[in-house]
Parts: C-alpha cells; structure tokens; sequence
C-alpha cells in the first residue's frame, strides 16, 4: 500500500505545486509539504483497498505542521486530475479556516481575555509584584515524608538499641 501511496503522492505533488517535499510519515503515510505555500497534504491508508484518508493543514512558523484542519477519504484508482481537484478543495478550506481564525491573544493564550485595568493596575509605580508560591502542599507533604525515614533511619542508628 505504501508504494501506491507514494506514487499517488509524488503526481499530485507535481501538479500541486512545482516545489514540493514527499515524505513517509510514522503510520505509513505519506506526507507532502509545500512550504512556499506554507500547507500540508497527507495521504494514509484506510484499512480499503485503494482508499486513503487525505488531510490537509498548515505549516506553523519554524516550520512545524498544525494539526489537520479537513480531510476526506479518497479512492485512489481516480485520475491525478480528480485526486488534485480534491486536494485543492480542502487547500482553500485550510486558507479559508486559517483567515477566519483569531490570532493568539495574551502570552499567546487563544481564548483567555485579559480584565479590564489589568494592565494599569500592575504599571502602578511603588507596589510590589504579587509573589506566587513555589512550593506546592504536595511538595511539603514528600519533604515531610524523606525527613521522617531519615529521622527514622538515624533513631535506628543511634538511639533505637542499647547497646
């Protein structure tokens, strides 16, 4: 299966896009990049006989994949023509999912909203930072648990037996 995977990948990376990268991915797939493009296309096998499951997603700053935004299964006995129709379809859903996605808001956080008169309550000069704490209960109760065995072992040692 994976050799027609590959050769399934390695036409429609040529109809795609004219720099491309095809690569095996770990659960037998095959991947294709096209990083001028900043996309993703997978081809994995279903379990079907010439079938695959064909994803689509971005490529991220530093060149690491987001996860897959769509994907579809595919019978791989179509034509490249048909194979790239549908890859291209789920390209412009990628872009369009990619556009209509808000951008990462405080400390890079999606979704956290940062209250009102934060920011100038923390710019106030003459306060302290809050400090937060280090060492947490679960922390204390091991430190309590290894000084009482060494208590222990040195009550064993020197006060436990007379000798």
């Amino acid at each position: 299966m994976y050799a027609q995977l590959r050769e399934t990948a390695d036409e429609l990376a040529g109809v795609l896009w004219r720099e491309h990268t095809v690569y095996r991915e770990r659960g037998g797939g095959v991947v294709i990049r096209g990083e001028h493009v900043r996309r993703w296309i997978s081809l994995a096998p279903t379990g079907g006989k010439d079938r695959a499951l064909l994803r689509a997603g971005r490529i991220l700053d530093g060149g690491t994949t987001a996860p897959a935004r769509t994907e579809v299964v595919v019978d791989l006995t179509a034509g490249t023509a048909e194979l790239a129709a549908v890859c291209r379809g789920l390209l412009a859903d990628v872009a369009a999912a990619a556009e209509t996605a808000p951008g990462p808001s405080r400390a890079g956080r999606p979704g956290k909203q940062e209250k009102p008169g934060r920011a100038a309550r923390a710019a106030r000069p003459g306060r302290r930072p809050r400090r937060e704490r280090h060492t947490s209960p679960g922390s204390w109760f091991v430190l309590l648990c290894v000084a009482g065995v060494l208590g222990a072992w040195l009550y064993s040692l020197f006060g436990g037996y007379p000798y």
